[in-house]
């Protein structure tokens, strides 16, 4: 395949993305004021409910409408499977939050999302987790790629007891650059995946910390 028939071809994959991704909020737990530090301690046989951020929930639209244009521009026969399969992997909008559910699972003894906060305060859960994630893929006008992942830990009474984090960022060369074969580009595109697995292993990391210190904490007080 010729590289101008290429490139036009990575283009019409990606030409109905959008161009930014949406705006970050910085302070995602805006509604959970007044906020004092809690002297709750996190431990294993505990109940979380969980609540998405608004950061969480414009992004996981904005990750979708991105898969939803590579899935449909993997349509096209004439793409390099190879770019296109970098392109819908890579956006895959539940990666994200299907490995921050399941290690909260891991932590904790039971896991459930909730809409909205009436409905937690109804539950009763011994913890409240804010999650919070950001995420921003490569387009046309952007090669910035990053992905943001944070839950923020509140006792039954909305009292602050602590976070967990991970987060990686990186200026991509850019794809359409006249030159590069379809491995070379497609490779490239696979740097997303690897970026966001990357943070998500960090969180990990972050959140075993979290609890184990609690634990430990626990265990001194006895």
């Amino acid at each position: 395949m010729k590289m101008s028939t290429l490139l036009a071809l990575v283009l019409v994959l990606t030409g109905g993305v959008a161009a930014t991704a949406p705006a970050y909020a910085a302070d995602p737990s805006c509604h959970f004021l007044p906020v004092g530090d809690s002297s709750a301690n996190l431990q294993h046989a505990q109940s979380v409910a969980v609540l998405y951020s608004e950061n969480t929930l414009n992004t996981l639209e904005y990750l979708e409408q991105y898969h939803a244009v590579a899935v449909n521009g993997a349509k096209n026969p004439q793409m390099d499977v190879r770019i296109s399969n970098a392109f819908v992997s890579s956006s895959d909008p539940k990666l994200a939050i299907n490995w921050l559910m399941g290690s909260l699972q891991k932590e904790f003894a039971s896991v459930t999302v909730y809409d909205n906060l009436d409905a937690v305060v109804q539950a009763h859960p011994d913890v409240v987790v804010m999650l919070d994630t950001y995420s921003r893929l490569v387009s046309k006008r952007n090669n910035q790629v990053e992905a943001r992942f944070m839950a923020k830990f509140y006792d039954s009474n909305l009292q602050y007891i602590g976070k967990a984090e991970g987060s990686r960022e990186q200026q991509m060369p850019s794809v359409w650059v006249h030159g590069k074969a379809a491995p070379e580009i497609a490779a490239q595109i696979s740097q997303q995946t690897e970026l966001q697995v990357n943070a998500l292993k960090q969180f990990d990391v972050s959140l075993r910390a979290l609890v184990s210190s609690g634990n430990v904490a626990r265990v001194a007080s006895n």
